[in-house]
């Protein structure tokens, strides 16, 4: 399955969302992702823009958007905690931007991923 490239516009929306939020930002399979002591907290994947949401911001939000869905990046295949924002808020930036705002502080308190050694390279 091809992958479709992060459209510009949506490319823009998170880099302004993200401004002012403590994170680190680089490159998940060539996508735009940001990270929250090493724990992956928002993103984007193709034409979606997704975070990781709390248990409980999973439940408000399937109240106010049953739509809300599981990122799945192959078929078959749901990311645990990781959702795709439904578009009708990309528009909204109070309620997007208080949905990062609570994303980022879940992140916060879960520990930190260890960081993996890297194997030397085999010449």
């Amino acid at each position: 399955m091809k992958w479709k490239k992060a459209p510009d516009d949506l490319k823009l929306l998170i880099e302004n969302l993200m401004q002012g939020v403590d994170c680190q930002e680089r490159p998940m399979f060539g996508y735009p992702a940001f990270f929250i002591n090493r724990n992956m907290f928002a993103g984007l994947f193709q034409d979606q823009l997704f975070l990781r949401l709390s248990p409980e911001q999973q439940s408000s939000l399937r109240t106010a958007s049953p739509g809300i869905a599981n990122l799945q990046p192959m078929p078959g295949r749901p990311m645990k905690d990781y959702f795709v924002i439904p578009r009708e808020l990309y528009g909204n930036e109070k309620a997007i931007r208080k949905i990062i705002a609570e994303a980022a502080f879940y992140c916060r308190t879960l520990p930190p991923k260890p960081q993996k050694s890297r194997k030397p390279r085999k010449t």
